[in-house]
């Protein structure tokens, strides 16, 4: 259900006018706005790089091979799943894909700062789409999947969103999140990125399995590509003042080709039940206990 974020009463009305106590959410750019004070200051991520990310993303190698990577999951673990929140949905590059790949799926999405939601509802005009702190979702047991993917390493209080998250899912719910992993991987581009941190270990596993979740899959991927992260991220830095966090998105045709290749074969392995222990970034699986 739709619950007030003021009084915790449920929400029936399609305005989210709350009837216990009146509250209603602020309308930024048309969408309900449940934390508006942080819709055009935070620090979660630089909104500024949005414009040029809604141009880059369809055509970059790494975005589609996450986007494929996050589709198979979803069809094979949730394929009876029918209501669908993505927190963190940035310009709506992994939200149009679900939305081309699961036309079964009721979709709700969420971004924190304003600036990206228009660009999301160019690309999903027939999702729901909020300004909402993942901190204070104002949803209970309301979805069958909730998806997360390089969000929680822009959040100090991680726990806390994902004991959020195990609220708004059903009883038996899913829940998919990316993040960037590795410490030895830190560089300026994480700093740049607004980056609270590179996940370790089985941290990220001990931080879900906390919020009450059981692990159904644990990955790393871009693992056949560490080796060149790495070099990448030793290489000599460019001065603060000149740096440009999205230069390495931007790769040549014949290198994207190529990247993207790699990263198939990578892929492919994946699906045929492979678990790779380290790479640039980790999926996990799990479910909401019942």
């Amino acid at each position: 259900m739709r619950v007030c974020l003021r009084c915790a009463a449920e929400i029936r009305a399609e305005n989210w006018h709350c009837e216990a106590c009146g509250h209603a959410p602020a309308l930024i750019d048309g969408f309900p706005a449940f934390a508006p004070q942080l819709a055009v200051d935070n620090d979660g991520y630089d909104d500024r790089y949005f414009e040029e990310l809604f141009q880059l993303e369809s055509g970059n190698y790494w975005f589609r091979a996450r986007n494929a990577l996050l589709l198979w999951a979803l069809q094979r673990y949730f394929p009876a799943a029918r209501d669908y929140l993505e927190i963190g949905c940035g310009t709506g590059y992994v939200l149009a894909g679900v939305a081309a790949g699961r036309l079964d799926l009721r979709l709700h999405a969420s971004e924190i700062s304003s600036r990206g939601l228009p660009f999301a509802a160019s690309r999903v005009p027939q999702a729901t789409l909020l300004q909402m702190d993942a901190r204070a979702i104002p949803f209970s047991a309301h979805f069958d999947i909730i998806g997360m993917f390089d969000v929680l390493e822009h959040i100090e209080d991680d726990r806390g969103v994902l004991a959020q998250a195990f609220r708004a899912l059903r009883p038996g719910g899913g829940l998919i999140v990316t993040v960037p992993q590795h410490r030895f991987l830190w560089s300026r581009y994480d700093e740049h990125a607004h980056h609270v941190r590179r996940y370790g270990g089985a941290e990220i596993a001990e931080k879900i399995t906390g919020a009450g979740f059981k692990i159904m899959m644990s990955t790393s991927f871009v693992s056949l590509l560490l080796p060149l992260m790495l070099l990448s991220r030793r290489a000599r830095p460019a001065p603060v003042k000149d740096y440009d966090v999205l230069a390495e998105l931007r790769v040549g045709a014949l290198t994207n080709g190529l990247l993207a290749a790699v990263l198939a074969c990578e892929r492919m392995l994946i699906r045929c039940g492979m678990r790779f222990p380290a790479g640039g970034s980790r999926l996990l699986i799990a479910q909401r206990s019942a």
